[in-house]
């Protein structure tokens, strides 16, 4: 069971989406409204899926939900009356995962929040693709630096400098960037 936390930034009743949400299945946390904190609440109370109900969500509302998809992401569903495909493009930008406008239907719940968690999902999956790309390519360039400087202190060639790194490397049972931060750093001590 999905447990949501209910988001009201609207001033109709809330209790028509937590109805619909309870009789769905899910396990509504907290129905409260946006002037409270949202990471220190997600923190808190650890929901799988952050729903909003808002009329028009307004830069506050952004500001919160960037906070929490940087900080603590989760799925997060924004049901709005807002039409604006800028306005849109900008919760989706902020981390919403899917944004709903005009009407919630019971029936409508289920299928909205597992596209919700699918495309979160996807989300992760890509930046964690991402962070790795990017921490290969920063450990490339310490190899290289490394490499370079192994060069000029042995007097030898990119092939000799790579295959000595490689040689210290599997004698110390180290990974290659190791062993390069390890020649920086005493090219940097020695000046």
């Amino acid at each position: 069971m999905l447990r949501i936390l209910l988001i009201d930034d609207t001033e109709k009743k809330v209790g028509r989406l937590r109805t619909a949400l309870v009789e769905a299945g899910f396990e509504v946390i907290e129905a409260s409204g946006l002037t409270i904190d949202l990471p220190a609440r997600v923190e808190a109370v650890r929901p799988d899926v952050i729903l909003i109900d808002t009329e028009s969500p307004g830069r506050d509302v952004m500001d919160q939900v960037v906070l929490v998809s940087r900080d603590l992401p989760r799925p997060i569903v924004m049901f709005t009356d807002e039409h604006d495909p800028a306005v849109m493009r900008q919760a989706i930008q902020a981390g919403v995962s899917a944004y709903i406008v005009e009407g919630i239907h019971a029936r409508r719940l289920q299928p909205i929040l597992d596209v919700a968690m699918a495309r979160f999902e996807s989300d992760q999956a890509l930046k964690a693709q991402l962070q790795a790309r990017d921490q290969q390519l920063a450990e490339r360039k310490r190899i290289e630096l490394a490499k370079g400087l192994l060069m000029k202190m042995k007097d030898c060639d990119e092939e000799q400098a790579y295959t000595l790194m490689r040689r210290q490397a599997m004698s110390k049972q180290q990974k290659l960037v190791q062993v390069a931060e390890q020649i920086i750093a005493m090219h940097d001590l020695l000046g």
